[in-house]
């Protein structure tokens, strides 16, 4: 369901990408080529000068929450998946080929380019460099622990580009699907 914010700014979504109609896009939202939005997912930029921008082949799993405060904005470039139950909260930058996730929550922060929270990790006030992976459930909330970082490893690099691979075919069934109907 696609509604309008308070300042009467409208989603702005790709007809290349899938959005469940269970999903709910509030306001100044930019939703690029084959992206994939879940079932439940709740995605809102609806506080006055509020934005958020989702890049080409992402993919918004069940779930999921977005949303930007006032005067601030959450860019997830393209490339990046947000898993199950994950809250992504602006101001917020993930970089291009991120993964969030299972349950993460990720607050007033960067992530750098093919960084991985993975499940259950909180990360906020912090800039995480391209290619480290927070551990699964660790908080991450001074720049300090940050350096502590493993970098990414080839078996993760694999993992992220298989949920990408596989939600790109997800928006293509989809798409088939309702040409069908």
């Amino acid at each position: 369901m696609l509604y309008p914010n308070p300042q009467n700014q409208s989603p702005q979504i790709s007809e290349k990408a899938w959005v469940s109609q269970t999903a709910i896009i509030v306001g100044n939202v930019t939703v690029g080529n084959n992206v994939f939005v879940a079932h439940n997912a709740i995605i809102r930029a609806d506080e006055p000068g509020s934005s958020i921008v989702i890049g080409d082949n992402c993919n918004v799993q069940d779930n999921v929450i977005i949303h930007s405060l006032a005067n601030s904005d959450v860019v997830i470039n393209s490339n990046t998946s947000l898993a199950h139950g994950c809250i992504v909260h602006g101001p917020c930058i993930l970089g291009e080929g991120c993964f969030v996730g299972f349950g993460s929550v990720v607050f007033d922060c960067i992530i750098g380019e093919d960084a991985l929270v993975l499940h259950n990790a909180t990360v906020r006030k912090v800039t995480i460099p391209a290619g480290k992976v927070v551990p699964d459930g660790m908080s991450i909330t001074s720049q300090d622990s940050v350096e502590f970082l493993d970098g990414l490893s080839s078996e993760l690099a694999k993992f992220k580009q298989s949920v990408i691979k596989a939600n790109v075919s997800l928006v293509n069934g989809y798409k088939n699907l309702a040409t069908e109907a």
